[in-house]
């Protein structure tokens, strides 16, 4: 199994469709102790019973992914309690609905500032503090998500493709920060799913629809397939590979029509 004996944080799990919960069936048939944050206090028995099935699995609620006193807290909780960590899957992101379902154009200054603080700001404060904390093991690696929209328009994406491509060039920059510490960091850029987050985009399922008549394989990437994805950039079969968008979309993201 390509993660027996490791400790692997999977923030953001919301439900049974996200991606973060693709990798973390991943993650843990592949011998993975998990541990996970989530958002919102009264969402804590909820969590609890979609996480039970990984037996050992632990819980930390994290309310503010951005705020930097908030997630030192939390994960010096987390060390404190686990001990250091093997690696952390970074599947945060948000941007306000009407940001998304206006031209973008329209995007105000705090929807822009809300959602590169939420989906990329995150990412390199949990980077920040894994590393001041000494939280990570050696050899660790952190993965992120993004997708297609940091480089292609897609309409309905908007100021979220523009937080995403920050989110993809941080992976680099943090790719060659953490790299003289034997860190990798690396993102997936995942195909299209049918998750609570993809709702919120207008016309989700014509995407879904071109996707299948397009990509190589003919068909839309599932959360499983996502998920062994992530294992693999974990896992040390993957410790040559740092500062990498890594498709994980049928092939879509080569076709130019």
């Amino acid at each position: 199994m390509l993660l027996e004996g490791k400790k692997i944080l999977i923030m953001g799990i919301r439900n049974k469709w996200s991606i973060a919960y693709g990798i973390a069936e991943s993650a843990y048939k592949n011998g993975a102790q998990l541990l996970f944050t989530y958002v919102g206090e009264d969402n804590k028995e909820k969590i609890e019973d979609l996480i039970s099935e990984f037996k050992g699995s632990k819980a930390y609620v994290l309310n503010e992914a951005s705020e930097d006193e908030v997630v030192k807290e939390v994960f010096e909780k987390i060390k404190s309690e686990n001990g250091k960590i093997d690696g952390i899957v970074h599947a945060i992101a948000h941007a306000n609905t009407e940001d998304l379902h206006n031209d973008f154009i329209f995007t105000s200054k705090e929807g822009y500032a809300h959602a590169c603080d939420v989906s990329s700001y995150s990412f390199v404060l949990v980077a920040r503090m894994a590393k001041e904390l000494e939280m990570l093991n050696e050899n660790a690696s952190l993965v992120t998500l993004t997708y297609h929209g940091s480089t292609k328009v897609l309409e309905g994406y908007n100021v979220m493709g523009v937080a995403k491509a920050a989110l993809e060039a941080s992976v680099r920059y943090l790719a060659d920060n953490l790299g003289k510490d034997g860190i990798r960091v690396n993102s997936i850029s995942a195909g299209p799913i049918k998750t609570l987050s993809a709702k919120g985009i207008k016309d989700f399922g014509s995407i879904l629809t071109v996707v299948e008549e397009k990509a190589p394989l003919h068909k839309n990437v599932t959360t499983t397939q996502v998920g062994n994805v992530a294992t693999f950039l974990l896992s040390e079969m993957s410790d040559s590979i740092t500062g990498q968008v890594i498709y994980a979309d049928n092939g879509y993201c080569i076709m130019g029509v």
